[in-house]
């Protein structure tokens, strides 16, 4: 079978993205403000089960490059929002693959005891089916306050497999239909890599769920969310001040505008705060170890700012 691939981009511009208050062409670069910490997303390491082609973290069995954060890590930045008085509503959980970390059903029990919803983010393969019982008394605890999103790259058996490799796809699929069938409130994450319209994607994921009993909505932007591919060697325009205008975008719609990303570093004392999940090992744009130091505004000097956010309309939260 011929899987189509995505066209031939050009390489970036290596003068672009370097100065955070100007572009390469020297207008403003655009920044933008943090208006309410909506959702804290938590970085669980980056190991993972799989080694996947195009994984913007470049996770596998073997990067540990973000160790594992533990249960009073992340307690200390839950105490923080409460001690605060934050908005936040949503904390969540992203890789590598979550729950690899041996924490991770005990996290998500603390974080649901404090009245979060918790979105976690996951392949739903082995490392899940090993936590079952953990899962299901969440689930029999909390109800749909648990999201689990479950990363399904196309609606194809040799095309998911062209991403993550030989004997990926039922695993998965056996995962996703777990979770279904015990009521758990799950969505799923599709990318539009490939050469196929929204529309396209949206009907084959749509033919793939009903063959599985899965009652997700794949029309639903909640139920089957579309990610836009992200190659930060691949080049894109800067985003300017004027860009708001001419965009029609509101800076208030991007993700660093509602929220932030803990990582902690392979020999980092402590975890630290990023401004999104899309820049993971960009020390550049760490922020403080404390929510309290990562409220200034963030510079959109990044091809991911651009091409992901305000060109490509992603958002990771649950909605």
């Amino acid at each position: 079978m011929d899987i189509a691939a995505p066209s031939t981009v050009a390489p970036i511009d290596e003068s672009k993205f370097r100065d955070p208050l100007t572009t390469a062409k020297g207008e403003a670069r655009a920044s933008v403000s943090l208006k309410t910490l909506n959702t804290l997303w938590i970085n669980t390491g980056t190991l993972c089960n799989l080694t996947c082609v195009n994984c913007y973290i470049e996770s596998s069995p073997t990067n540990d490059r973000l160790v594992y954060i533990t249960t009073d890590e992340v307690r200390a930045y839950l105490d923080e929002i409460a001690a605060d008085g934050l908005d936040t509503e949503e904390i969540g959980y992203t890789g590598g693959e979550p729950f690899m970390n041996p924490d991770m059903i005990d996290i998500i029990d603390l974080t649901l005891s404090r009245g979060f919803r918790a979105l976690v983010l996951t392949n739903a393969m082995r490392p899940m089916a090993k936590v079952q019982d953990g899962l299901l008394r969440l689930r029999e605890q909390y109800g749909d306050q648990l999201v689990l999103r479950v990363s399904v790259d196309h609606y194809d058996i040799a095309h998911h497999e062209k991403e993550r490799g030989p004997r990926s796809w039922q695993p998965a699929v056996d995962g996703l239909k777990w979770l279904s069938d015990n009521g758990f409130n799950i969505n799923v994450a599709g990318r539009t890599f490939w050469d196929e319209t929204e529309q396209e994607l949206r009907h084959g994921f749509g033919a793939m769920f009903a063959e599985n009993g899965l009652t997700m909505d794949p029309q639903s932007p909640v139920d089957l969310v579309l990610f836009p591919e992200m190659d930060e060697m691949a080049d894109v325009p800067e985003i300017t001040t004027d860009c708001w205008g001419i965009l029609n975008v509101s800076p208030d719609a991007m993700m660093c505008a509602s929220s932030r990303m803990v990582v902690k570093r392979k020999g980092a004392d402590k975890p630290v705060v990023m401004p999104c999940t899309l820049l993971p090992y960009d020390e550049r744009f760490e922020m403080g170890e404390t929510l309290a130091e990562a409220t200034a505004d963030v510079p959109l000097n990044h091809p991911h700012c651009a091409k992901f956010c305000v060109l490509g309309g992603g958002a990771c939260s649950a909605g």
